[in-house]
């Protein structure tokens, strides 16, 4: 009877899965994670993704049939994946009442950290089974993909271009690299900072024109984690309606390498001369340099890039309080 009830209390509750993240870490833990789930959820059916994207389509196909709290076990990209499955064209959720819960399972984990489910792990099981909420900001990105082609994404984090763009693309490209799990950020940065080159990027906020600027990397931050852990904005908050643009100038390799990056994990970065702080509620920027640009820790694309603000646009499961 007490099975039958929990399975009643939660029918509306999705659990999609992606096997493959943290390079197959996932499935490898997922008996652990289906166990902790099952005892909070009963008796459900996970759902596997199968490729890239494929999250999106799982979370859509589950709304469409009355789901209402959708978990996504998985890293960033997935819980990201499956944010874009509950949202229409415009980034207004389908279902006003829909609650994604993000389970922490890959590579890179940052809404899970800023939710404080990495120190507390139990949380992100109760937040599965519970009724609390968080309302958080929606970031939207427009920039063009690899191919040339018109990108339209959402997400929640972070956007980044320029260097810490690349190294994100080049660690998720390493077959054996994300295996090692946030060390895998750490370890490709002095292999792309000592080869990067500078760009010269054109900046508009709230649509006023900043200027041309030389710069090694930018990112419009929403939470003041990522990068695995990395304190990039201290004070962002994801649920204020603002966007925190941290540039990070002209200095030369070495002095990034050594000046900057050491100071990423305690925020103090953010005091160095050639790093400069703003706040808007939308940015542009473009460049005649080919400049990658990477949405939560996945490449979407290249400049020209725009990013803007959707406040409080979704929701997140908390544990019940």
């Amino acid at each position: 009877m007490l099975t039958l009830c929990l399975m009643l209390e939660h029918a509306s509750t999705a659990v999609i899965v992606n096997p493959a993240a943290h390079k197959g870490g996932a499935a490898r833990r997922w008996p652990a994670i289906e166990a902790e789930l099952a005892a909070r959820l009963g008796a459900f059916a996970p759902q596997f993704t199968t490729a890239p994207g494929h999250a999106t389509d799982l979370a859509r196909a589950a709304v469409a049939r009355g789901a209402r709290r959708i978990v996504a076990v998985g890293g960033d990209g997935t819980v990201n994946e499956a944010l874009n499955g509950l949202l229409d064209a415009s980034g207004r959720l389908t279902a006003p009442d829909t609650v994604l819960c993000p389970v922490p399972a890959g590579t890179a984990n940052e809404l899970c950290r800023a939710l404080g489910h990495l120190e507390h792990p139990a949380r992100a099981y109760d937040a599965a089974a519970g009724a609390g909420t968080r309302p958080v900001d929606l970031l939207r990105v427009r920039c063009v993909d690899l191919a040339g082609r018109p990108v339209d994404r959402f997400g929640y984090l972070i956007v980044s271009l320029g260097a810490a763009a690349t190294i994100s693309h080049r660690t998720s490209r390493s077959r054996w690299l994300k295996k090692l799990g946030e060390v895998a950020y750490l370890l490709m940065t002095p292999v792309v900072t000592l080869g990067y080159r500078h760009r010269d990027i054109a900046i508009t906020i709230d649509g006023r024109e900043s200027g041309t600027r030389r710069l090694f990397t930018a990112l419009v931050a929403n939470t003041e984690n990522g990068g695995g852990g990395m304190k990039l904005m201290p004070g962002a908050k994801f649920d204020d309606g603002v966007l925190d643009l941290i540039e990070m100038g002209d200095v030369s390799r070495l002095g990034m390498l050594l000046g900057v990056m050491p100071k990423l994990y305690s925020g103090a970065h953010i005091g160095h001369p050639k790093v400069r702080v703003s706040q808007g509620a939308s940015f542009r920027f473009e460049s005649e340099v080919e400049t990658l640009v990477d949405l939560d820790g996945e490449t979407v694309g290249r400049l020209p890039l725009e990013v803007s603000v959707l406040p409080r646009a979704f929701s997140v499961g908390v544990a019940d309080s």
